[in-house]
């Protein structure tokens, strides 16, 4: 198990935090519904969404089960490569940035997985239920993932004179998104940033091999 205990600990953590997150959100709230964490630039606000990371669609109930039948071979197949990075000791760093992605993805794909047998609908008006009597909002495979963070940092209207959109209403941050979502984007960003140190023997032969070319 020595290579595996890190990466498995932080699968385990993200997953539990971004789970119990959406649990209370789904029993505790409406959709729509939102309170203040700070001020107005940092809110807990309830959406729910049947597609992609912070709130893109991707069309219909095929669409949809397209979707999540794509995430479970994706999520597989990074969990192989998490398996095999291990086994080659890929850099510690890199392993545990794909542990970041291996568990964001995993989360909503519980959302969209289990969410519509086990939960009762959240609306505007009704919180959901656990395990409802009546049975779930949606069949295997059909559930909505649940985004609650909301970060509207900066609002106002662009100039008259800002190009096309001159008078408009602009809103940054608009996006709402999960955990799950948030050690995705992490997980890469990290990657974006530290490629170069997480692949320095690579780096280090291509500037060889660049360098006997040269000196040729």
């Amino acid at each position: 198990m020595k290579g595996y205990t890190k990466p498995v600990f932080l699968v385990i953590i993200i997953l539990l935090i971004d789970q119990v997150s959406k649990f209370w959100i789904k029993l505790n709230m409406t959709i729509g519904q939102d309170f203040n964490v700070i001020g107005n630039k940092f809110l807990i606000h309830f959406i729910e969404n049947n597609g992609m990371a912070y709130g893109l669609e991707f069309g219909g109930e095929f669409g949809k089960l397209f979707l999540t039948l794509f995430r479970i071979i994706a999520v597989a197949g990074i969990g192989y490569g998490i398996h095999y990075m291990v086994k080659h000791k890929y850099h510690r760093g890199f392993i545990l940035n794909v542990a970041l992605i291996f568990a964001g993805a995993l989360g909503n794909i519980i959302d969209s997985t289990f969410y519509g047998v086990i939960f009762s609908e959240s609306t505007y008006y009704q919180k959901a239920a656990l395990f409802p009597t009546e049975g779930g909002y949606s069949s295997l495979f059909h559930g909505k993932v649940v985004d609650m963070l909301y970060f509207p940092l900066i609002e106002g209207n662009f100039p008259d004179w800002f190009p096309f959109w001159g008078g408009e209403h602009f809103l940054f941050f608009r996006p709402v998104f999960n955990i799950a979502d948030s050690a995705i984007s992490i997980g890469v960003f990290l990657i974006l940033i530290f490629q170069k140190r997480y692949f320095k023997e690579e780096h280090q032969e291509k500037e060889s091999i660049h360098s006997e070319v040269l000196e040729d």
